[in-house]
């Protein structure tokens, strides 16, 4: 039964995957499905055989990118450490997702941007706002964190809400000038996340050296030549 189950399953990955790849590039309205299908190197049929439309897609690319970016920092809520610490480290961690799983990420935000929109049926409206719930319990874990910081002095006397969402914003920024270079390790994943949120976190942190060293320590000139390598690569 294990072996059935995983092969069903590798099909709707890899049309995922495709999806959100799409999705990024040129966005919901003018992705088809036969793009999608192309991508995978699969026909329509199959496409439709595991989602019965394209918006069905994007929900679905929309809930699995949430799952893998909280999968990846849900449990650094809990970790050792004062608030500060801890939010320093599930930033890092949802900076690397972001640059891990890129498209994704994107489709999330266009989801965000798009549960307004008047295109879509009330159907669709409405499922695009139960999984934009799904974003703001995710959203809730970093208000916890900034509030344990907060309380334990290593983070400002702050708007605890307003942090969290400047914060948030700033390090979702990223995808705006981040692109994948070919051959890329992913130590320097996490490399460059440390110098996205050692800028970030500073604008929250006490006037106190970091329990953990990182916020003190200057941008390395290896992290300031990959950033600004993606980005230029973003702007091409």
């Amino acid at each position: 039964m294990a072996a059935s189950t995983d092969v069903a399953v590798e099909p709707k990955a890899r049309i995922l995957d495709a999806a959100a790849d799409a999705f990024m590039r040129h966005g919901f309205a003018d992705t088809t499905v036969d793009d999608i299908a192309d991508a995978v190197g699969a026909t329509k049929g199959l496409i439709y055989y595991h989602y019965r439309s394209k918006f069905d897609i994007f929900l679905a690319v929309y809930e699995q990118g949430m799952q893998r970016v909280r999968k990846r920092v849900e449990p650094l809520v809990i970790g050792p450490g004062s608030g500060r610490e801890r939010l320093e480290s599930m930033s890092v961690a949802h900076v690397v997702n972001l640059m891990n799983d890129l498209s994704y990420h994107h489709v999330v935000h266009q989801g965000v941007r798009d549960q307004e929109s008047t295109a879509l049926k009330a159907r669709q409206r409405d499922a695009l706002i139960a999984l934009n719930e799904l974003r703001r319990d995710y959203e809730v874990l970093f208000r916890d964190v900034v509030a344990d910081g907060v309380a334990d002095g290593s983070l400002r006397n702050i708007d605890v809400v307003l942090a969290t969402r400047v914060l948030l914003s700033s390090l979702n920024a990223v995808d705006v000038w981040y692109r994948k270079s070919d051959g890329q390790a992913g130590e320097n994943h996490s490399e460059l996340a440390r110098a996205v949120v050692d800028l970030v976190i500073q604008g929250v942190a006490a006037n106190t050296p970091s329990p953990t060293g990182t916020a003190n320590k200057p941008r390395t000139e290896r992290a300031s030549r990959a950033a600004t390598r993606h980005a230029d690569t973003a702007h091409r």
